[in-house]
């Protein structure tokens, strides 16, 4: 009778590590999924048999295969983009999605991972923020399988990560508007602790290293991705002694609140001052002017993230642990030849 006790004691965090499998595919034997291979399927059915695992009776309670979407914040047009391409696989495989914010506090992180253990998610995907170390352990003892969309700093090098060729964007921005004949060229930065920022600004300096022209740091304002930023950049810009003839901003929203800034002081888009964004959310096309920017495919990260850790889920290596999509220059009509 004790030793049946203990038997029914074990836990499936057990079961899965003496499989060598992740908490979710262990579920997913316990719940009749098909979506595990036979000889993984094999193993732990051999593992519960051992242990004298008590299964539940299925009923309409059994959980569904989730996965959790988690975004420092919620408020910006670019995090519905990535949602678009996260549910679009996410539905077609069957598997529910939970997106959460966390506003970058610890205690809200916190509360996410008490809510997700909760859930038993299949896997996470996190977009440009930062777990705690702590926290991130605990998703790899509990075998929930992580992926990084636009990584903030450097990640693990068995994570992993999913962005797209930031640098080359920033590139071919910069050059677009050394092509126009625009020397002085304003930079509005995104937040530095971002990898993505950093690579759009490495991108900048390079187009203008490339030609010869010595970069000014007079030119390169911070920035934050926000329509705020934007707006105070290019007023700091425009009150230099010497003010730029071209403006990249790296980021939608920033290139659009610098075209409010410019509206208020009377000045013209692009007769006055030549302006970049950086993303191609679907607005920007409708702006006025209609915004050059740099397209980052924002909702095919989403799917190739999605698609990374349901293959991690399943125990399958990712294709890649490191996939950079392209960005593509969108020459609208907010850029014209310096006069």
């Amino acid at each position: 009778m004790a030793r049946e006790s203990i038997k029914n004691k074990v836990t499936i965090t057990e079961i899965a590590r003496q499989a060598g499998v992740s908490v979710p595919t262990v579920s997913r034997v316990v719940n009749g999924r098909s979506d595990v291979s036979p000889e993984t399927r094999a193993r732990i059915e051999d593992l519960l048999r051992h242990h004298g695992y008590q299964r539940k009776a299925n009923a309409p309670g059994d959980r569904a295969a989730l996965i959790d979407l988690v975004f420092n914040d919620l408020d910006s047009p670019w995090a519905v983009e990535i949602i678009r391409g996260v549910e679009e696989v996410a539905h077609a495989s069957g598997v529910g999605t939970v997106v959460s914010a966390i506003h970058g506090a610890s205690g809200s992180a916190r509360q996410w991972m008490t809510n997700l253990r909760a859930r038993a998610s299949d896997g996470v995907i996190l977009v440009t923020s930062v777990l705690e170390p702590r926290l991130h352990d605990e998703l790899r003892r509990l075998g929930v399988p992580l992926v990084v969309v636009d990584p903030a700093g450097s990640p693990s090098l068995d994570l992993p990560t999913v962005g797209a060729t930031n640098w080359a964007g920033g590139m071919a921005a910069t050059e677009h508007l050394l092509g126009l004949g625009h020397r002085r060229i304003g930079f509005i930065a995104g937040p530095p602790r971002l990898l993505c920022s950093r690579a759009r600004l490495d991108g900048y300096r390079a187009a203008l290293e490339g030609k010869g022209i010595a970069v000014d740091d007079a030119l390169i304002v911070p920035g934050d991705f926000y329509h705020s930023a934007g707006f105070d950049g290019c007023n700091a810009l425009l009150d230099l002694t010497e003010p730029p003839t071209a403006l990249f901003a790296s980021s939608d929203q920033m290139a659009l609140g610098a075209i409010e800034a410019l509206r208020r002081r009377g000045l013209r888009v692009p007769e006055d001052l030549s302006v970049v964004g950086f993303d191609d959310l679907p607005e920007v096309r409708w702006s006025a002017p209609p915004l050059t920017t740099v397209r980052q495919p924002l909702a095919d990260m989403g799917k190739l993230a999605t698609r990374t850790v349901l293959r991690l889920a399943l125990g399958e290596e990712p294709a890649s642990p490191r996939i950079e999509l392209a960005t593509e220059l969108v020459v609208r009509a907010s850029t014209a030849p310096l006069v």
